[in-house]
């Protein structure tokens, strides 16, 4: 993310209702869409509605937080979210801790009921209203008087668009929209901030090593970074591995340096790492772990270096050294600083196949779906991607490159569907994959509605499986014998698509997806395509 400074004009000392104090402050900000699922606790904060704001509603609270999520994260900015009370917040939680991993900056707003009654505890009311999203949340606030309400949210925005990035929240009773107050002056936050004396290190260590490797984590995306890594990488002839079940790509999957993405393992890192001498982490964990196993973190005479805005991540790394700083200012620094190396190391091997299915395969695999999506994917555009059964062999198929793939970093379902709304919402005219499974689409279905309230060029493709595939992988990892069934059958997508006002198409045998894909990627509006894929699993690793 840019870590735009904002400057602005004095504001005025004239007193003005909250509303218009709250308004005055989200232009400053740059937050005039708001992302929502009313509620009547939050309705005085909507009266007399500006024309130079936008409302996006959701069916689903869960949905607001989503779209907003990605929203920011293309914008580069915070976004604006409108829950209601505590109820609307709870529902919201599972995509307030996906936003929290994410690093997306969010102002999340929730009602609360009048003042006067809080002590008789009514309906509707939040108790102990801060509470309820922390930890997951960097700031809570119920502001104490009604005219501090503009100063917490522009505390609550400044905190959000501060390393490391994330959402915030402010707890509003209903009466102190009409209450009167001033708008805040105009400040300025500065969260830049270069280790150059770790860096100076770092380029010391990167000149004397004989075999570097770079694991490039959302971070690299996040700070517009790419350009810089790839810059290292070719400087320093650096394989360069994707970290682990990362939320963004910060380096093009089809660079010849590109060598995949870390397995979720310590075993398995340590295994793929070794022969490296320096392994420098960029935006990333170092190293992020799903699958048990014992053993070294990395090779014994493997050094590791992280550079990370995230003194959390850099406490628990638990292996070589963590560097504090915002990345892109840290790689103009320490890019021109390190030596050529001039022997180029060639493509990497990958794990799995990319090659072309064969075409007397009658039904569809997940690699097939992967290899036909890589082929006709269009060139700008951007993949949202919540389907975990392909994650064992997503990154063979080099589909992704910087600023065009985001993903849910929490592991907590229900972000893919309803994100891919606010990437297009974000980024209007741009064709939006959403690459989802059929379990995780089912945790934010609603916001097909929104979808096509708004007709947007949305791909919604469907790997129907039907079931939990995942956690079918797990069983067969850890050898469990007579577990429930994890099968979701009956379940009619192609109905679902058209109830909430989305064309909808069905692909179950190979020689039919091709065209279905490009037909999808050609229509002016939101598609969903039910994608019937075999029920035999990928092998997790």
């Amino acid at each position: 993310m840019e870590s735009e400074v904002r400057s602005y004009d004095a504001a005025s000392a004239t007193t003005v209702s909250v509303r218009e104090a709250v308004r005055t402050l989200l232009r400053r900000f740059g937050m005039t869409t708001v992302f929502g699922n009313p509620g009547s606790t939050e309705l005085k904060f909507f009266q007399d509605w500006p024309s130079d704001f936008r409302y996006v509603m959701a069916l689903h609270e869960g949905c607001a937080v989503a779209m907003a999520d990605a929203y920011a994260q293309i914008t580069r900015n915070a976004a604006l979210v409108s829950l209601h009370s505590a109820g609307g917040l709870g529902n919201a939680m599972g995509t307030i801790f996906t936003a929290y991993r994410n690093r997306a900056p969010l102002v999340i707003l929730a009602g609360q009921q009048t003042r006067a009654m809080f002590p008789t505890e009514p309906f509707l009311f939040a108790a102990d209203a801060t509470m309820l999203p922390r930890p997951y949340v960097k700031w809570s606030c119920e502001p104490a008087r009604a005219a501090d309400v503009p100063n917490a949210i522009a505390r609550a925005y400044y905190t959000a668009i501060e390393r490391p990035y994330g959402p915030t929240f402010v707890s509003i009773p209903e009466d102190d929209w009409d209450a009167q107050t001033t708008v805040p002056p105009a400040r300025r936050v500065d969260s830049e901030f270069v280790a150059t004396a770790a860096l100076d290190e770092l380029v010391a260590a990167i000149n004397r090593s004989r075999k570097p490797a770079l694991v490039v984590g959302p971070g690299v995306d996040r700070d517009d970074a790419a350009e810089l890594v790839t810059e290292l990488a070719e400087r320093i002839q650096a394989k360069v591995f994707a970290s682990a079940l990362s939320s963004r790509c910060g380096f093009a999957e089809d660079h010849p340096l590109y060598a995949g993405s870390l397995p979720r393992s310590r075993s398995g890192v340590a295994e793929a790492l070794a022969g490296h001498d320096l392994v420098v982490v960029l935006g990333a964990s170092a190293f992020l772990y799903h699958i048990h196993s014992e053993g070294p973190f990395v090779e014994t005479g493997t050094a590791v270096f992280q550079l990370t805005d995230d003194p959390e991540m850099a406490a628990y790394a638990a292996v070589g050294t963590s560097a504090l700083t915002a990345l892109r200012p840290a790689l103009r620094y320490l890019v021109p600083r390190v030596a050529f190396k001039p022997l180029f190391l060639g493509r990497p091997t990958m794990n799995g196949s990319t090659a072309p299915p064969a075409a007397n395969e009658a039904t569809i695999t997940i690699a097939a779906l992967l290899e036909t999506l890589r082929s006709t994917l269009p060139e700008d555009a951007i993949v949202v991607e919540e389907a975990p059964i392909t994650h064992s062999i997503l990154h063979d198929f080099r589909l992704f490159k910087p600023g065009r793939h985001f993903t849910c970093a929490s592991g907590s379902l229900g972000y893919g569907l309803p994100a891919a709304v606010g990437a297009a919402l974000a980024a209007p005219g741009r064709r939006i994959v959403a690459l989802l499974g059929d379990g995780s689409s089912y945790y934010g279905i609603q916001a097909l509605w929104t979808a096509a309230q708004h007709r947007l060029p949305i791909s919604f493709l469907v790997v129907d499986n039907s079931g939990y595939g995942a956690m079918k992988q797990f069983v067969a990892l850890q050898g469990l014998r007579g577990t429930p069934s994890f099968d979701i059958d009956g379940i009619d997508i192609e109905a679902l698509a058209r109830g909430f006002g989305c064309r909808s198409m069905r692909a179950e045998r190979r020689a039919e997806l091709r065209p279905i894909l490009e037909t999808s990627f050609n229509i002016d509006g939101p598609t969903v395509v039910d994608v019937v894929v075999e029920r035999a699993l990928p092998k997790l690793s």
